[in-house]
């Protein structure tokens, strides 16, 4: 999957008290909440769930009933989450039936990095880096084809 998030100029959100605001403006800046779209399920499924427990790991099928929302919908903002590696995937160990006919399955489950966001963030700086970083090679790349160029 590959790493991608929105970055635009803004002004920090540390005057704001109202966690609902802040959680709602940053995620729109970057890019997780699309302008336009209803937010109350992407907003809920970050703030309700990954910042509200950020130590339980959620399966799909708990989200979509926390949530009251499909699965295909749980996973188009897991998806939009795990594209800007913020949430980490761990393995859950479900157990249904009793006595011999106990059936062991492993599931997917999703949390925030580390169980905490500003550990999570990190990873998307380090992202962010890399990317601008690769971009300055690029332009310098350009900038000598250019000037090569020019001196033909």
């Amino acid at each position: 999957m590959k790493f991608e998030i929105s970055v635009v100029s803004n002004t920090p959100l540390v005057g704001e008290d109202d966690k609902n605001i802040v959680a709602r403006t940053f995620l729109e800046q970057i890019g997780y909440l699309t302008k336009g779209n209803d937010p109350d399920i992407p907003l809920k499924l970050f703030l309700n769930c990954f910042l509200g427990r950020p130590d339980k790991p959620w399966l799909v099928e708990e989200l979509a009933v926390e949530l009251d929302t499909s699965h295909p919908t749980i996973y188009r903002h897991l998806n939009k989450l795990k594209a800007m590696d913020l949430l980490e995937e761990v393995k859950i160990e479900e157990v249904k039936g009793k006595g011999k006919k106990k059936v062991k399955q492993i599931k997917k489950g999703y949390k925030i990095r580390y169980g905490n966001l500003s550990k999570a963030w990190t990873f998307v700086e380090a992202h962010i880096n890399v990317a601008i970083e690769n971009y300055r090679k690029s332009v310098e790349h350009l900038q000598k084809l250019n000037e090569k160029s020019r001196k033909k």
